[in-house]
């Protein structure tokens, strides 16, 4: 062996082991590319870039310095730390970027967000940009990340593929902690792609992978080869052979299938679905559920004992907001008003800045009084909030807001309590007109009372917008207010008092469907007695904005707009007959109901439905439905006993409510979570599918020759690649007979004499002889792997050994393609080094 020779090896297995380590550093790159374009909608900040670039540029000397010198995992997680909390403020919290007061704040925030930022991260509205320290989850992914990814692809061994769950799990980051919807359809000629991002992520992650692992696989068979030429004095030729040409193919072919199943079947089990994603499970969806519908302790707000309390006070610079809301209720099951409809609507938490869209600012404070409770009074669109007084940390930390309704709820220690106080600033845009509206058409939902329909359908003039409001003007001229069921005091109750004029009269609380039903029942009885167009007093429904918005909502509903109900306060207001708080100084009393319905341009639009005080219902007509709905006046300290509860309670209304057919809701659900299964199967394993086919492709091809001979020596092939891929050692320089000796299967020695006599003998064989032949061989096949467990020939049947038996250049032929196996020549393996 010249030394020239001996110089060259150590020199080539450098450029193996270079390749091997440019090939990792080239995969973790393009994979954190995309893990930073996964990341990007949470932060939607040029920061997020900064903090990528940087991480990763550090990553990689941390990574080629403990690699170089042989770091174990102990040294690197303790410089990985140290440079968490140097590049902590000046990356990841850069409003602490000052005096070293500041520095100390942000390193204790750097250390904070590096255990509490993961659970912050997932209860803030998107996009959170620099808020407080949540890019420090982000910094520890793209820093431990990149630096671990890259020391697992430089490793030697099958331990190198570990970066692939390294990098996955980067590109997860952004997947998982992201929005709950996805990106928009990218439109391309009559061509339409759902989520054109998170396709385009999750194919270049799966190609970026493959190709890597296939490049990785071919390098270290090289370097092995190498390795084997270096210490065996043997020239190792290099080359393309057919099998690599025909491997290459195969893996494209793969690689193409699972890139077409992820475009065109992912998307399209995704399409018009909300991501399940950790944001998802976040909020504070259980104080909600335990707290008491607000619309269902309205009338407790004006017992003489509250109603002058001061709830809360509102104060701005400039002009204040016209209305405060406290909640937005949009779900009725019958009973009671409630929020936690599922269209779209989700408390999550708010960063310093958000935006809410065009309008006109509004900024105000808000000071807490008697106000307790979740509910928080907000105004217009919310775009920011901060917090004062000693509770101001606990208030920021477990304050939600939900844009779809327009609503915040605070959850620290319970709720609001006196004294707290905070600034806001919002946007106000101008509402549409009610009368210039038109329906988008609703769903199915709890059905209205046939006294409501029946009224509805009496008094409806016009469509759309127009309808309903001459609907709700009418329903509170010939409404009456009324806050309690008793007069506590004489002549009236506080809440009345400031009413000129007002006599009172009794109404129950409650608004669910019987409530409502009584209502109309009463509207239609009136409208029905002669003596009400004789005077002209059509008043009949007594109660108050309670029962009054539930109502308008449902007949919104019955018109074909969704509505909802909001509980709140009116600071200004140019209606005569609703109340306001005097000053922005908001009373219990001053409190109030109002009903809002979504237009078909997505706008909500209020409507208040305060019924009038000025005109009462009509005496006789009071007289004369008396004994129909007598009203029991219990004396102070009879014991109420509550009934046992009864076994069928909604036995009534739901044989009330007209049949809908099948409810086949489920069913999608049943074929979604189907699909997603089956697709999830098929990514991983359609390529195992597609090695099995491509095995039958071949046998079926050998089968099918036509000249007996050559179809004979390929039946030989096909025994020996059946062989190496039950995990069979094929010697590879042997004779047939010797390798039948070696493999001693059943009819290994007359495979051998039939291949031999179909390759030498003068007498070709004949179709019945090349039929039983392959009839031996499929015999043999299935010897190989009897026995061994499902296991062993599930393996067998997918392994790829038999595609890469040989790794050199064929050489050039002298004798004819059937007797390529019998007399392959020793050149064609390895030739000693001159």
């Amino acid at each position: 062996m010249s030394a020239g020779a001996m110089r060259g090896r150590p020199r080539r297995l450098r450029r193996d082991a270079l390749a091997v380590n440019a090939g990792g550093a080239v995969y973790v790159a393009v994979m954190t590319v995309l893990a930073a374009v996964a990341a990007w909608p949470i932060y939607r900040s040029a920061s997020l870039v900064l903090l990528v670039a940087v991480s990763a540029v550090v990553a990689g000397g941390i990574a080629a310095l403990a690699h170089r010198r042989g770091w174990s995992a102990g040294p690197v997680a303790a410089v990985l730390a140290g440079s968490v909390l140097v590049l902590g403020v000046p990356l990841a919290v850069p409003s602490r970027l000052g005096g070293p007061g500041d520095l100390l704040a942000g390193l204790a925030e750097t250390a904070s967000g590096a255990v509490l930022g993961w659970k912050d991260l997932v209860t803030v509205d998107l996009p959170v940009g620099t808020y407080r320290n949540l890019l420090v989850p982000a910094l520890i992914v793209f820093l431990a990340g990149v630096c671990a990814a890259l020391l697992l692809a430089w490793r030697p061994g099958r331990l190198a593929y570990a970066a692939t769950a390294v990098t996955v799990a980067m590109v997860s980051f952004g997947l998982f902690f992201g929005r709950t919807n996805t990106s928009a359809d990218l439109v391309v000629g009559p061509l339409t792609l759902p989520a054109p991002v998170e396709t385009a992520v999750g194919a270049g992650a799966l190609v970026a992978t493959l190709l890597w692992a296939a490049h990785r696989t071919r390098r270290e068979r090289l370097f092995a080869l190498e390795r084997a030429a270096a210490s065996s004095g043997v020239h190792l030729t290099r080359g393309a052979s057919r099998t690599d040409r025909r491997r290459a193919l195969l893996g494209a072919g793969m690689i193409a299938v699972a890139v077409l199943i992820v475009v065109a079947v992912v998307p399209a089990a995704a399409q018009y679905r909300e991501r399940d994603v950790l944001r998802a499970a976040a909020g504070p969806e259980v104080d909600i559920s335990r707290a008491v519908s607000p619309l269902s302790a309205y009338r407790s707000l004006f017992a003489d004992d509250r109603a002058d309390q001061v709830l809360f006070t509102v104060t701005s610079e400039g002009a204040l907001p016209d209305r405060v809301r406290l909640a937005t209720l949009d779900a009725y099951d019958g009973e009671v008003f409630r929020s936690g409809d599922d269209d779209g609507s989700r408390f999550v938490r708010v960063p310093s800045v958000r935006d809410a869209g065009e309008g006109a600012p509004v900024e105000a404070t808000v000071s807490i009084g008697a106000l307790t409770g979740i509910w928080m009074p907000t105004a217009g669109r919310l775009t920011g909030v901060r917090f004062g007084g000693d509770r101001a940390a606990a208030l920021a930390d477990r304050f939600y807001y939900d844009d779809a309704a327009e609503a915040g709820v605070q959850t620290a220690d319970g709720g609001l309590a006196e004294g707290d106080t905070y600034d806001l600033t919002a946007v106000e845009r101008p509402a549409q007109a009610l009368a210039d509206a038109t329906a988008p058409g609703v769903g199915d939902g709890v059905p209205a009372p046939e006294s409501l329909r029946a009224w509805v359908d009496e008094h409806a003039t016009g469509s759309d917008g127009a309808a309903l409001a001459g609907l709700v003007a009418l329903l509170r001229e010939r409404g009456f207010l009324s806050h309690a069921l008793t007069a506590t005091r004489d002549p009236l109750p506080l809440w009345a008092q400031p009413l000129p004029g007002y006599v009172f009269q009794p109404s129950a609380a409650g608004h669910s469907l019987a409530r409502v039903d009584e209502l109309f029942a009463e509207l239609l009885a009136r409208e029905a007695d002669p003596r009400a167009e004789a005077t002209g007093n059509y008043v009949a429904a007594v109660g108050d904005d309670e029962q009054f918005a539930v109502a308008t909502a449902l007949i919104a509903r019955e018109l074909g707009f969704p509505s909802r109900v909001v509980l709140g306060a009116r600071l200004e207001s140019a209606d005569p007959g609703v109340s306001t708080c005097d000053g922005g100084v908001c009373r219990a009393q001053d409190l109030s109901a109002w009903t809002e319905v979504r237009s078909s341009s997505g706008e909500w639009i209020p409507v208040d439905v305060t019924p009038q005080y000025a005109v009462a219902p009509s005496l006789e007509q009071t007289e004369l439905r008396d004994p129909e709905n007598p009203t029991e006046v219990r004396p102070d300290g009879v014991t109420d006993v509550v009934p046992p509860p009864p076994v069928q309670d909604d036995d009534a209304r739901d044989d009330a409510r007209p049949d809908a057919g099948p409810d086949v809701a489920w069913l999608w659900s049943v074929l979604r979570t189907t699909s997603i299964v089956l697709l999830v199967l098929l990514v991983l394993c359609g390529p195992l599918v597609l090695i099995a086919a491509a095995k039958g492709v071949r046998r079926r091809s050998r089968r099918r020759i036509a000249a007996p001979a050559r179809r004979i020596a390929e039946g030989w092939e096909e025994y020996l690649d059946a062989a190496t891929d039950a995990g069979r050692a094929v010697p590879a320089e042997s004779t047939r007979g010797e390798v039948a000796a070696a493999l001693a299967t059943p009819g290994a020695g007359a495979l051998a004499a039939g291949a031999d006599r179909a390759v030498f003998s003068d007498r070709p064989p004949t179709e019945e002889e090349a039929v039983e032949y392959w009839r031996l061989v499929d015999a043999d096949r299935r010897s190989l792997v009897g026995g061994r467990g499902v296991g062993r020939r599930l393996q067998a049947a997918v392994s790829l050994r038999s595609f890469l038996r040989f790794l050199a250049p064929a050489p050039r032929r002298t004798v004819p393609p059937v007797m390529e196996r019998g007399r392959r020549s020793t050149s064609a393996r390895a030739r000693p080094s001159t």
